[in-house]
């Protein structure tokens, strides 16, 4: 790569993801590079303080614009004060106080993504999912003027992203294209887990087949027009969802997974997975526990990307992550799938052509490339590219036939 933000590779990877949003108007340039700056270098703390701050100062002046009746800047700064807020959670593991800051930072997140969609035109339909005992929370986006049966988007969040991002990721611009767009948190996703405590599981068709029996009720969805799409982590549970539901007409993982915990691996390395492999918990769990001793930023980010699955011993956990593998299901995948291919694709290298190879029905693989400045994991600086490739292959499955 020519240019980095920042030495932490989990902080350099945020600022970009951050100044992409600035193509779906979830961030100002200026706004992320004069906060990047400040705290590039600095620890999670540091991190988290200074993205709040600047999403309460946003989200100060957004409320004056309402309060003057200026409502587009209202609602343009309602969504950047989220998207901030979103990026302040990366290191909220690392506060004095982790839990009271998450309760806080997340409550301002989506505060801030809650008036935003109410000040959209149409203003955002807040929905409730049955799903087993409980219910998903979500949002139902139409476009401006839209009316009659319209093609519809799931859009399917990833392991930690807020759904500021899944908006301006995929949300934004599905509705940028006359579709109704669906944006849920599913089990170990923000709101599920941080206020209900709801974790992660691997047969992410139980959450599908309840969001597609959701949709299909409603007189708006067209049922030959439904879509999934999937983000990061998604891009495992989108192709285990249509090993089971077969009633989507199209879908797209950006990127393509087929084993979770191998960007788990990818980082951990070959002699920490011997010793898992091994069977030796007490051992792997001593050695685990020693190195996050002596990293606490490793420690941070260890914290957060295992909050979602619920297991607090590093041996068990990955034991659970192993469960989140495609193989087994993906000969019966028949929905025409789109695989997104990044140059550059730190946590699953190789995946997608992999998961491509495994496919038995209709299937396209993209590749964006660093020459192309769309490279990296969900391609975070190549978005005007990416809405390109993949809404123009999405429009070509969904053309509506009226015979």
């Amino acid at each position: 790569m020519t240019y980095r933000f920042s030495a932490n590779e989990q902080f350099d990877y945020e600022i970009r993801l951050a100044l992409g949003s600035g193509w779906r108007q979830g961030a100002d340039v200026g706004e992320v590079l004069a906060t990047a700056s400040a705290v590039a270098d600095g620890d999670g703390e540091t991190w988290c303080t200074a993205w709040a701050e600047l999403a309460r100062g946003v989200r100060e002046r957004a409320e004056r614009a309402a309060a003057e009746g200026r409502t587009v800047s209202a609602r343009d700064g309602w969504l950047r004060a989220a998207g901030y807020s979103g990026t302040a959670l990366v290191g909220v593991d690392a506060a004095a106080d982790p839990e009271k800051r998450l309760a806080e930072v997340f409550a301002e997140h989506r505060a801030c993504f809650d008036r935003f969609l109410g000040a959209w035109d149409p203003p955002a339909e807040p929905v409730s999912i049955p799903y087993e005992d409980t219910s998903l929370p979500g949002y139902l986006v139409g476009p401006s003027g839209g009316s009659g049966p319209l093609p519809t988007l799931i859009v399917n969040n990833g392991s930690d992203g807020p759904i500021s991002s899944a908006w301006t990721l995929l949300g934004a611009p599905a509705v940028a294209r006359g579709y109704r767009v669906l944006l849920f948190d599913g089990p170990g996703q923000q709101s599920m887990l941080f206020e209900r405590g709801v974790t992660f599981r691997p047969d992410w068709e139980n959450v599908i087949t309840p969001v597609v029996d959701f949709l299909l009720a409603r007189p708006g969805t067209d049922p030959r027009r439904l879509a999934l799409a999937g983000i990061s982590q998604a891009g495992y549970w989108v192709p285990r969802s249509l090993a089971f539901e077969h009633r989507i007409a199209a879908a797209v993982a950006d990127p393509g997974v087929v084993r979770v915990a191998d960007s788990w691996w990818h980082n951990l390395g070959p002699d920490l997975r011997t010793l898992w492999e091994s069977g030796d918990r007490a051992a792997f769990d001593g050695f685990m526990a020693e190195g996050l001793r002596r990293d606490p930023a490793l420690a941070t980010l260890w914290r957060w990307r295992a909050k979602p699955y619920g297991v607090d011993s590093p041996f068990d956990l990955l034991t659970e992550v192993s469960r989140y593998d495609v193989t087994p299901v993906a000969g019966r995948i028949t929905t025409p799938l789109l695989i997104t291919d990044p140059d550059g694709e730190h946590f699953w290298p190789g995946a997608a052509q992999e998961l491509y190879d495994l496919l038995p029905g209709p299937k396209q693989l993209v590749r964006f490339t660093e020459e192309e400045g769309a490279h990296l994991h969900c391609e975070p600086m190549g978005r005007a590219l990416f809405e390109q490739r993949v809404f123009d292959w999405l429009d070509g499955r969904l053309t509506r036939s009226d015979g």
